[in-house]
């Protein structure tokens, strides 16, 4: 668990005092991502760097599992921290290995207790750990360093992980394909992860929570479901934007909308029948719209996994949200 009591960071300039942290509070629950969300500048990155002491409070404390930071050895503390940048940060005179055992080398870890961990942690991440043994940075593509940054930062199992914008540098495709990497591990791993971001849509993908800056200001926390159906001001609103409707789609599988229309197994004969749309029950709801609107006529046949028909959906089912009706997502999706 992290606790943020009150916490400031003051710079001062030759002019005046700048509160680039100003009074944050807030508590990030153990085992949850919490993403900090905002616009370049709005202090998200510095509090991030507050919880390892990389910046120094001004006034407030940051607590991990009750015990102010200010009260562990800084060494000690940053060993027991995970930390991701968005340029990964290897090494490049040291092979993959190396990179991956520089804390537990620290930590005075045996030779085959670090080879058994390498090993795993190249598993976890999807690459050949004799493969990637002996190379260097410099003969990985930005994807892979990515990926040895994060298995680099989870080397000594630290309870708690920082990660600054790592996926910010990565194209589309391979960003996506590292955020859904980055979850399935998270899964097993269960770290206190907070994660800075600038975009609405990693942070919607991956957050537990969310909690929204401007200007060194907490503007609203909550998970990502509580901000896009309630933004507590303009600011937020805007941030987020006009198609907030349509991101909260992205939170809900289609399993989640026929449960609630009691439409599971509603009819006992469903049959596949010639050019029918097929969708998946763990589709998400964004996805599943589309299909729809793509489709003549605007049904689908559900299915689970093993093909076994559940139900049927249609876009009027799209009314059982609250706030989120046919039409209207008929207009944003086109």
């Amino acid at each position: 668990m992290i606790t943020f009591n009150n916490v400031c960071k003051i710079y001062d300039s030759s002019t005046k005092k700048i509160k680039a942290v100003d009074n944050v509070n807030m508590t990030v629950e153990k085992g949850q991502i919490c993403v900090l969300l905002g616009p370049s500048g709005c202090g998200k990155t510095t509090l991030l760097r507050m919880v390892n002491r990389l910046v120094s409070i001004t006034e407030g404390s940051i607590e991990l599992d009750g015990k102010d930071i200010y009260s562990l050895d800084a060494i000690e503390l940053r060993r027991s921290i995970g930390y991701v940048i968005q340029q990964n940060g290897l090494f490049p005179n040291m092979t993959i290995e190396e990179n991956i055992n520089i804390v537990p080398k620290m930590l005075n870890w045996d030779e085959d207790k670090m080879k058994k961990r390498y090993k795993e942690l190249m598993e976890m991440m999807g690459l050949n750990p004799e493969e990637y043994r002996k190379r260097f940075p410099w003969e990985l593509s930005g994807g892979q360093q990515q990926r040895i940054g994060v298995a680099r930062a989870m080397a000594a199992d630290p309870p708690v992980m920082l990660m600054d914008e790592p996926f910010g540098a990565l194209d589309p495709i391979i960003r996506e394909h590292l955020q859904n990497e980055f979850l399935r591990i998270q899964r097993t791993v269960q770290k206190t992860i907070l994660f800075v971001s600038h975009d609405i849509d990693e942070a919607i993908r991956l957050g537990d929570t969310i909690a929204i800056f401007n200007d060194g200001q907490l503007m609203q926390y909550g998970t990502p479901d509580e901000i896009l159906a309630q933004p507590k001001n303009q600011f937020v609103e805007d941030f987020i934007g006009d198609d907030r409707e349509i991101k909260r789609l992205t939170l809900l599988t289609v399993k989640d909308l026929l449960a609630k229309k009691n439409k599971i197994n509603e009819t006992i004969n469903l049959q596949k029948g010639e050019n029918q749309v097929v969708i998946d029950l763990d589709t998400d709801l964004r996805t599943a719209l589309s299909m729809l609107l793509s489709s003549t006529p605007e049904k689908a046949l559900v299915t689970d996994k093993s093909g076994l028909p559940k139900g049927m959906l249609s876009i009027a089912d799209f009314e059982a949200l609250t706030n989120v009706h046919p039409q209207s997502l008929k207009t944003m999706v086109h």
